[in-house]
């Protein structure tokens, strides 16, 4: 597992304390992904309602508050594939 995967999970967990209410992954160019559940947040290439793909500098920018979700997306910095208002909820759950 890389490093840059390693302090995401850590940075997301910290957001999302209680919890995803669903499935989500984020999946960072060249890195591997992360998976977001009712669980809390870990490493991990499973099944999701919602996969969220963007370079590891703008997966930082956004957990930094430097990059809104909704402007990444619109600028095709982060991409969306599954259940766009699942994507909506852990937009708003990171801002």
């Amino acid at each position: 597992m890389s490093e840059v995967i390693d302090k995401a999970v850590e940075k997301l967990a910290k957001k999302l304390s209680g919890g995803f209410d669903g499935v989500a992954k984020f999946v960072i160019r060249g890195e591997g992904a992360i998976m977001l559940d009712g669980q809390g947040v870990r490493a991990g290439d499973d099944e999701a309602d919602v996969t969220l793909t963007a370079s590891a500098d703008t997966f930082q920018a956004i957990l930094e508050g430097d990059m809104n979700p909704t402007m990444a997306f619109m600028t095709g910095k982060l991409s969306v594939d599954g259940s766009m208002g699942m994507a909506m909820k852990l937009g708003s759950a990171l801002s």
